[in-house]
């Protein structure tokens, strides 16, 4: 037991001080490695302890080549990994070349680069994790929360994630996965999922990002494209959040008022969802020539292709979009403060039948930027009447509802 007696001197005082600081920080030392040492010397089955408390972590924690293993803390709010003095590595937590690993019940806040990093990992769960950067929204946040890379069999739900420069939860270039029962807020991106196949993301609630929920496929990645995307019972509202992405991203282009938005992606199904005052776009659907970046990738399709949009609720006050970027600026000149819910660039793959489908969605209105023919010379979208007929997306397919 350590007992410091503080007498009411100055001196006293200030000695005291430096004592609690020096134990502090031995205590912070010895939680770091030997959370790092029961990393290393983890057995098949075992399960490791994050401690109640805040504990300083200076380098980044690894875990490799494990199998079968639970990292579990006591609550989300109780057991904290903070690393804001980071000087070592830029991950908080990394994860790679593991099978079956379950994260349960901790946080991990102001890591230098992506809060909790999986990869090459078959079986990840992130169960009641938050991951945060506790300063605001800031483009010298890390850019992922959660952010599982490579994957198989993914499982995200009851977690948080604040504050990326990226996206709070991420998937990318992983199969077989669900995100279900989270929030993000403060994010560029809440939700993102990149290149993809097998993904549900259901009963989430994605608020106060620059844009809620994006799925995207894009070049120059392993994994050349994604597939069989499920969006739904998911509430995406009021995310209006100023674009902090640093310069060069992708993520950078979203424009800041964005509900869901589907980027060169293939069959893509967005339904039963409440997507809410997001001031410049409910949902877009748009192909990679939107962003104006050119690609070298051959392998790679720009193109949108078998998108479902139904049954979703919208619901929008009346109001500028965001006039910082040249589509909000566009959007206000040709609707005012009437954008339409769903908007549609026309850059349907032209190998592929199947396009856009659009069908029972509530108070939604409707415009396709056809920017094929629209976009020919600067001036030529301002003079373009945009189609906002959405008979020829209604697709005569029956859609099932369903709820997991």
């Amino acid at each position: 037991m350590i007992s410091i007696y503080i007498p009411l001197m100055n001196h006293s005082v200030k000695t005291a001080s430096i004592t609690l600081f020096f134990i502090s920080t031995l205590f912070s030392d010895n939680i770091e490695k030997d959370l790092q040492t029961q990393f290393i010397l983890a057995e098949p089955g075992d399960t490791i302890t994050i401690p109640e408390g805040v504990h300083q972590i200076r380098g980044t924690l690894s875990i490799e080549g494990k199998e079968n293993l639970i990292i579990r803390g006591f609550d989300m709010d109780k057991s904290i990994l903070s690393f804001s003095g980071q000087t070592d590595g830029a991950q908080g937590l990394s994860i790679t070349n593991c099978k079956n690993i379950v994260l349960e019940k901790f946080t991990v806040q102001d890591s230098k680069g992506d809060a909790i990093k999986a990869q090459y990992v078959d079986g990840i769960v992130f169960r009641s994790v938050k991951t945060e950067w506790t300063g605001g929204p800031k483009e010298t946040n890390g850019a992922y929360g959660l952010y599982p890379v490579q994957c198989t069999n993914v499982l995200i739900e009851f977690s948080v994630a604040i504050g990326a420069s990226d996206a709070g939860i991420y998937v990318g270039q992983s199969n077989d996965i669900v995100v279900r029962h989270s929030t993000a807020y403060h994010n560029v991106a809440g939700i993102e999922i990149e290149n993809s196949f097998d993904a549900i993301v259901y009963a989430n609630h994605t608020y106060e990002n620059t844009g809620g929920i994006l799925v995207f496929d894009l070049p120059d990645l392993v994994q050349k494209k994604g597939g069989n995307i499920r969006v739904y019972h998911n509430i995406v509202r009021n995310n209006n959040l100023d674009n902090f992405a640093p310069p060069g991203n992708i993520v950078g282009k979203v424009l800041p008022g964005t509900g869901v938005m589907v980027l060169a992606a293939n069959d893509v199904h967005i339904y039963d969802n409440t997507i809410q005052n997001n001031k410049s776009i409910g949902t877009g659907i748009v192909s990679y020539f939107i962003t104006e970046e050119a690609f070298t990738d051959s392998l790679y399709n720009p193109y949108t292709s078998d998108i479902h949009i139904y049954n979703n609720i919208y619901n929008r006050e009346a109001g500028l979009p965001t006039l910082d970027y040249d589509i909000g600026q566009l959007m206000a000149i040709k609707y005012g403060r009437n954008t339409p819910d769903i908007i549609y660039d026309g850059m349907q793959d032209p190998d592929v039948v199947e396009g856009l489908c659009i069908q029972n969605n509530f108070r939604a209105e409707f415009t396709n930027l056809d920017i094929e023919y629209n976009f020919e010379k600067w001036y030529s979208p301002f003079l373009s009447n945009f189609s906002e007929d959405p008979s020829p997306h209604d697709c005569g397919i029956p859609h099932l509802s369903t709820l997991k």
